[in-house]
């Protein structure tokens, strides 16, 4: 039962008010003065206070200010005669919740209820509704779904109930859970149908990892707009919609589409693919000094910037670009202290920072304890967006007039259940995708290539195959299996086949004049 305190010096006029809150289960505590109110604020706990802001003595305005001090969290509603603005302006100075002009009317005081005490549960139970009429539908759309168009849908769909029902304590979650998990089975079977395809007849495969140089960024700078690519790592979709409302302030959206990484769904094959225009087998041949192989120590994303400059030339592309990475901090300080110096039409940088997340949620207690699901990862995302120098750095671009084509090379998946996997010493240590020979998996649920040059990947050896897990599986080895088992539960990997790790952000943002 909501506990209500209303301070009026003409409490006894609003008698009928108080038993028409009674008979609609409200407990109402009166006082006819501030000081009263104040008293009773330090005595009990109220969900919400009306307090008349024309008093005798202590003033609505002074009684509302101590009220805060005991209680800051306390809505409080003012109600007053006078419509003038200071007044209005002092009131919500003192951040009342709301205010209400006399005479009020018994609905008033309803709705102003139902938005400041009952909100939260209204919304849910409407929202629950909302995703309990609309699971059939999305089951329908699964079960459907022959085109990447078509996964993408489903996937939009499911990311938009995930954020509606995030803060929700209802089973909804639950069976969004469920729903999300028959969707990723059904989206692995597709990509095991269809992504051979893809290789077999480049006309009619979707939008790759390959292809985000010659379909957003050279049509950009053929029409002589200065450009920033920004190329944020393992950034999933739901995360873009996370930290979307951020940047409304300095960008319009102009582009919001998804396209698909290629596999494996890492940053040496899938970011090497975005920079170089090439896939993974294509830069070891024609580049062999820009590729490094899985087994080598060194690391894998050291020629980012000289990629760039052989797609330039592929193609005849006379333009200059800046190139920055960006690991920590004071390297995103110093991006935006040179900015204004940039001269160049096209400037790409690189964002690791959700990479980091990931991999610190994996190795360290308190991480995962702070992550410990999507809605927290999230949070998190948002969280580093809106207190670290990235949010000033996508504020410097829209100063100077930049439009920026926002994207990542693949995302992540949180991973649930381990699979046995058998291979030799020098296979890959992915949790999401094992490249060897020898690799025996007794799992139905994986995807196999038997023959890496087909879909464009290097091959080790001559009887290298890629093994992928789909959905939340990850590989896991003999020894120690139950341990290890254990210790990557319920972390955010890479590499396999899932929608959040395939079907990825590219967004184009336009700056506000």
């Amino acid at each position: 039962m909501a506990k209500i305190l209303w301070a009026d010096d003409e409490i006894d006029l609003l008698r009928p008010y108080i038993i028409f809150l009674q008979e609609k289960g409200y407990e109402v505590a009166t006082v006819n003065n501030g000081s009263d109110a104040i008293d009773l604020c330090r005595e009990q706990q109220f969900d919400i206070v009306f307090l008349d802001e024309n008093m005798p003595g202590l003033s609505g305005l002074e009684a509302l200010s101590e009220i805060k001090n005991l209680q800051p969290a306390l809505p409080v509603v003012m109600i007053t005669k006078s419509e003038e603005e200071n007044i209005m302006d002092m009131a919500i100075g003192e951040k009342i919740a709301d205010y209400l002009i006399k005479p009020v009317n018994p609905s008033q005081i309803l709705l102003t209820l139902k938005k400041h005490i009952h909100q939260r549960e209204i919304v849910q139970e409407h929202t629950d509704t909302g995703y309990r009429q609309e699971f059939s539908d999305i089951s329908y759309m699964i079960n459907t779904a022959t085109t990447l168009e078509e996964w993408m849908a489903v996937h939009r769909t499911l990311i938009r109930w995930d954020l509606d029902l995030q803060s929700a304590d209802s089973g909804m979650k639950e069976m969004l859970r469920m729903q999300r998990t028959e969707a990723n089975a059904a989206f692995a079977k597709f990509i095991a149908r269809n992504y051979p395809l893809w290789f077999d007849n480049k006309q009619e495969r979707p939008l790759l990892s390959t292809d985000i140089f010659k379909t957003k960024i050279f049509p950009a700078l053929d029409n002589g707009e200065k450009l920033c690519l920004v190329v944020i790592d393992n950034f999933r979709y739901d995360q873009w919609k996370a930290i979307q409302p951020l940047l409304a302030e300095w960008f319009n959206i102009t582009d919001e589409q998804m396209y698909c990484s290629i596999l494996p769904t890492a940053t040496q094959y899938a970011r090497n693919a975005i920079f170089s225009g090439l896939m993974p087998l294509q830069i070891q041949q024609m580049y062999p000094d820009y590729w490094v192989e899985e087994e080598d120590e060194e690391g894998k994303n050291l020629k980012e910037k000289e990629l760039i400059q052989t797609q330039l030339d592929r193609y005849r592309k006379r333009y200059q670009y800046t190139y920055n990475k960006i690991n920590e901090s004071d390297f995103c300080e110093r991006v935006i202290q040179k900015m204004k110096g940039f001269q160049s039409p096209l400037n790409v940088i690189v964002i690791n920072f959700i990479d980091m997340l990931s991999h610190s949620r994996t190795e360290s207690k308190m991480m995962r304890e702070l992550a410990s699901d999507e809605a927290a990862y999230r949070s998190l995302t948002l969280s580093w967006f809106q207190h670290s120098p990235t949010l000033r750095l996508f504020r410097r671009m829209a100063e100077l007039g930049y439009k920026v084509v926002l994207t990542t090379d693949h995302g992540t998946v949180r991973v649930q259940d381990p699979v046995l996997i058998i291979g030799d010493k020098n296979t890959n240590t992915n949790l999401r995708y094992k490249v060897g020979k020898s690799l025996s998996c007794k799992s139905k649920d994986v995807f196999v290539m038997e023959n890496p040059k087909q879909f464009g990947l290097p091959a080790p050896n001559v009887s290298s195959t890629y093994v992928y897990c789909t959905g939340s599986d990850f590989f896991g080895y003999p020894n120690n299996f139950n341990y290890y088992a254990q210790y990557y539960r319920d972390t955010f990997q890479h590499g396999g086949i899932s929608m959040e790790e395939m079907l990825i952000p590219l967004i184009t943002l336009e700056p506000k004049k």
